[in-house]
């Protein structure tokens, strides 16, 4: 499989983690688009969010990202969660935006 986040995830390609455990993986974005973005990526390759038939790796997805909202400092300041899917995503591995620290007008 030619898909970059399972490269991450076995350790074929190099990436210093935020957090790790054993089925969630959480990095910088490569190309930010406000001081704090950062992914949330299952370890396991899920192509898009209507594909997971793990009710428990869906939970603690959601679980992780409450977590790094508190890690990040964002717990009560602006912050964006985006999900991609159907195509849209540029890479179709799952993954979790945070993004976070804009501006009000800029959630608009």
């Amino acid at each position: 499989m030619n898909c970059i986040f399972c490269k991450i995830a076995n350790k074929e390609i190099p990436k210093e983690f935020i957090y790790e455990d054993e089925d969630i993986m959480v990095f910088p974005d490569i190309n930010p688009s406000a001081p704090v973005h950062i992914l949330i990526v299952p370890k396991k390759h899920v192509p898009e969010m209507i594909a997971v038939d793990d009710p428990i790796l869906f939970q603690k997805i959601f679980q992780v990202v409450q977590k790094m909202i508190k890690t990040t400092g964002l717990t009560g300041k602006p912050h964006r969660i985006g999900i991609n899917g159907g195509g849209l995503q540029d890479i179709d591995h799952l993954h979790v935006h945070l993004i976070g620290q804009m501006s009000r007008k800029a959630e608009l």
